[in-house]
C-alpha cells in the first residue's frame, strides 16, 4: 500500500501486498470506525479497507500449516513500524492541540487558516490523511511548533529498500557508508 496522502486514495487500491500494508490498513480501519460518527462519508472507505484486509488474510494467513516463522517475524516487524508511526502521529497531535489551546484556537479554526474543511482537519490531525508540506510549514510558522515534531523523518520499509538498491547500483563508497542511517528510526 503506497503512502496514503488522502484517505480517498484507498478506493484505488486493488489489494494489500505485505504485512506492513495489512497493519496500516487495520490501523486506518480502526481510526475510521471512530471518525464515521463525525463524517459518514467515510463508511465506504472503511468498508473497502475491511474487504482488503479480509482478502489479504485469506491469501496469507488462512492455511495454518503454511505459516512460516519468517511470516510471523515479518508481521511483528510491520506491527512495530506501525506502532512507531502512531507514536509520532500522537506526539504531533498533542503538540498541535497544546499550541491551539495556547492560541485560544480550535482545530476547525486551524482548518480555516490552512484552507481545509473540519472533517479533513480531523483526518489530518488523526493521521488518517497526510499533511502537505505547506500545511506543516504554516503550522510551524504560525504556532511555533518545531519541524522535528511536525515532519516525520522515518521512511517506510518499501522506500528504504528502494534507496538501498539505488545506493548499490550507484556504487558510491561514501554513500554506501551512510546507508546505515536508513535503518534507524
Amino acid at each position: 500500500m503506497k503512502d496514503i496522502i488522502n484517505i480517498k486514495d484507498i478506493e484505488n487500491i486493488k489489494r494489500l501486498e505485505s504485512e506492513y500494508d495489512l497493519e496500516k490498513a487495520s490501523l486506518l480501519e480502526r481510526k475510521l470506525r471512530l471518525m464515521i460518527r463525525e463524517n459518514p462519508d467515510l463508511k465506504s472507505i472503511r468498508k473497502k479497507l475491511r474487504e482488503l484486509i479480509v482478502d489479504y488474510e485469506d491469501r496469507e494467513w488462512s492455511q495454518l500449516d503454511k505459516i512460516s516463522d519468517l511470516q510471523i517475524e515479518t508481521s511483528s516487524i510491520a506491527e512495530e513500524l506501525i506502532n512507531q508511526e502512531q507514536m509520532f502521529v500522537q506526539k504531533r497531535k498533542d503538540a498541535i492541540r497544546k499550541k491551539l489551546k495556547e492560541f485560544d484556537m480550535t482545530q476547525q479554526e486551524l482548518g480555516v487558516l490552512l484552507g481545509h474543511s473540519k472533517s479533513y482537519m480531523s483526518e489530518l490531525i488523526n493521521g488518517v490523511s497526510r499533511f502537505s508540506l505547506k500545511d506543516l510549514v504554516i503550522i510551524h510558522k504560525m504556532l511555533g511548533i518545531s519541524l522535528k515534531i511536525l515532519i516525520p523523518t522515518f521512511l517506510q520499509s518499501e522506500t528504504k529498500n528502494q534507496v538501498i538498491e539505488s545506493i548499490s547500483r550507484l556504487n558510491k563508497p561514501k554513500l554506501k557508508k551512510r546507508q546505515k542511517v536508513l535503518l534507524t528510526r
